[in-house]
Formats: structure tokens, sequence, C-alpha cells
């Protein structure tokens, strides 16, 4: 099944009633844009968003091994039991905006308990370290990617949420954005977790060698620099994206993580682009350029960098009030206002 183009029509109607409703054009600034992109995502000037699922995927990374986190490689599961009792944050906003939270273990380095919130489809217990070589093999990452897909279709959301959980995941994210796009780890690695000086700087010579090490997979196409120096969560998560947008629904995209995903599911389908909402511009360093490179534009700036869906939770309630701004206003005509002369 491919992504479908945009649907024209549906856009020409959105932006037509936009110029009716009783506001100067304009006024309502991106969220006119948006209720006009979600008609042209759904074929609808009026999408049902009520069923807004979080995809949480976590997965360990042999890179963590490295000092490149403040905090050691047992949180990743550690975390998990704490989004299955509800207590993480994504949680909490997930409460607060409706949306239902589904948690996946597509790699952590633990045998984790038996419940019925978690989505146990571990592709292997944590990656190999990406300084060393391929984290992955391609056919492990095509299976978290499939993964991600089966979720999307099970679950059938009106609209996804990206999310995530990984100590070490923002040093193979950093080298998925490098690998991509060609930027220097200089301009992409941040801080994760706040690390300091010393472990900025092995964070950023980690990233280094990883390019290096993977140059020839890299060179030979998304999957295989996926494969090469990604995560099983971020696989995952492109499996989310591409199947969403297969589906016609859009995709809240969350912070630094999700924006690896994005970009590399844009590199295997560009039309999947266009089925993406940008919820925040992270504080970690490389999300500008991940963005800019996406060419979408930041619903929030929070300063957010804590991944696990928290940013797209806190961008839902904008995405639902453009669609009902869009239907709910009233037009020039049946106000009984006077349009601009």
């Amino acid at each position: 099944m491919a992504i479908a183009e945009l649907d024209r029509s549906a856009m020409e109607r959105a932006t037509a009633r936009q110029a009716r409703l009783t506001k100067p054009a304009g006024s309502l600034g991106r969220l006119e844009d948006l209720s006009i992109r979600l008609a042209g995502m759904t074929g609808q000037l009026d999408p049902p968003l009520r069923r807004a699922v979080v995809f949480t995927l976590a997965a360990d990374h042999g890179v963590s091994a490295e000092g490149v986190s403040a905090y050691p490689r047992e949180v990743t599961a550690q975390m998990v039991l704490n989004f299955l009792g509800g207590g993480a944050a994504i949680n909490v906003l997930a409460r607060e905006v409706g949306a239902r939270v589904v948690v996946a273990d597509m790699g952590v380095d633990a045998d984790l308990p038996a419940h019925e919130g978690l989505r146990a489809v571990k592709v292997r217990r944590g990656t190999e370290s990406i300084t060393r070589g391929p984290a992955m093999s391609e056919a492990e990452a095509t299976q978290a990617i499939d993964a991600g897909r089966q979720m999307v279709r099970e679950e059938d959301p009106d609209v996804a949420l990206t999310g995530d959980m990984g100590i070490g995941n923002t040093t193979v994210s950093a080298a998925v954005i490098c690998a991509l796009t060609g930027l220097e780890p200089a301009v992409v690695v941040g801080r994760g977790t706040g690390v300091d000086d010393d472990g900025l700087r092995r964070k950023q010579g980690a990233v280094a060698k990883a390019l290096e090490v993977n140059e020839d997979a890299i060179r030979r196409g998304p999957l295989a620099a996926l494969a090469a120096v990604g995560g099983l969560e971020i696989a995952g998560l492109v499996g989310v994206i591409l199947q969403a947008a297969e589906m016609r629904r859009p995709v809240i995209i969350d912070g630094y993580i999700s924006g690896a995903a994005a970009l590399t599911a844009t590199a295997m389908d560009p039309r999947a682009r266009d089925y993406m909402i940008a919820s925040h511009r992270s504080q970690e360093l490389g999300h500008k350029a991940v963005l800019d490179r996406l060419e979408l534009l930041p619903l929030l700036d929070l300063d957010l960098r804590l991944g696990e869906g928290t940013g797209a939770a806190l961008a839902l309630p904008l995405v639902r009030a453009s669609v009902r701004l869009l239907n709910d206003m009233a037009t020039f005509g049946e106000a009984g206002v006077s349009e601009r002369a």
C-alpha cells in the first residue's frame, strides 16, 4: 500500500471556508494552515481526532556502555515499568489530553514481566555498539519497522503520536541524523540526559567513530543506515510513521529521537513527510537541523528534552483546536457580520 498524495480538493474547501470565517484573514496564524493540512491528510474538513494514541517504544543501545549518558542502562527497563504503572510524564500528559499510551518493548536489555499494557515485540536484547560496527542487521531493523506498522494497524488511531525510551538513544539518533544529512557531529550531538563536558566529548567521538566504521553501510541507503547506526525503537517509530501515513492519519512527531525516525521515514518514502506535524522544538542541539530538513515548523518551543511522547501530547490540543476552529466558527454570512470592505 502506497502513501497517497494530500487531498488537494479537501484543502481547497478548507481554504475557502477559512476565508469566510468571522475573523481577519490569517489572524489565527498557523492554526489556519494546520487545519488546511489536516484536511489534505485525511480528506475531510472535520476529521475525527478523538482516538489519539502515543506509541512509546523502548530499546537499549550498546553504545550506552561508552559513557554517553548520565544514567545507567538499567533505567530503560525501570522506566518501562514506570510507564506501565502510569507514573511517568507521558502518562500524566496523556491523561490530561485524552490520549492512550501504547508501551512497546522493541529491544530492552532485560526480561520484562508480562503486563497487559506492554507490547512484547522484542527483536533482540539491545543493539551492538555503533562504534564497532552495525547496531543490528537490516533484517532486524525491518522486523522492528514491521512491528511498528502492526501496532498502528491494531490500534487504528485517528491521530498517532510518537514517543521513545532508551538510554543512549540521543547518541544513536545523532548518528542517524548525521548519516542522513551529511552534517558533522559537532552541530548535531547534544547533551541528551545532561552529560557534562567530558560526556559530550565522548558522545561526539562515538558518533564520529560510528559514521567512520559504518561508512559503507550508510551509503547503501536509509534502511542500511538505520541498521548500522540506529536503534530498535527508532526503527519501530519509522514503522509507526509510515503506516499512519499510509492510512491517511496525521502523525504528531515528538522531539529528537522521533525526529531521527521521521527523517528516516521520509528518506524511505518522501510522501510520509506530508502527514507529519512537528509538535515542538527540542532543546537538543541538532533538532533544529532535523526540522529544517523536514521543512516543518514546530507548534511549541518549551525547551523540552524528555522524549516519551511528551511534546507530542502537549501539541495535541492545538491540533484538535485547529479543526474545531475551522468547523465550529460562524461564517460572516451565518453570523450576520459585515465583511472587510
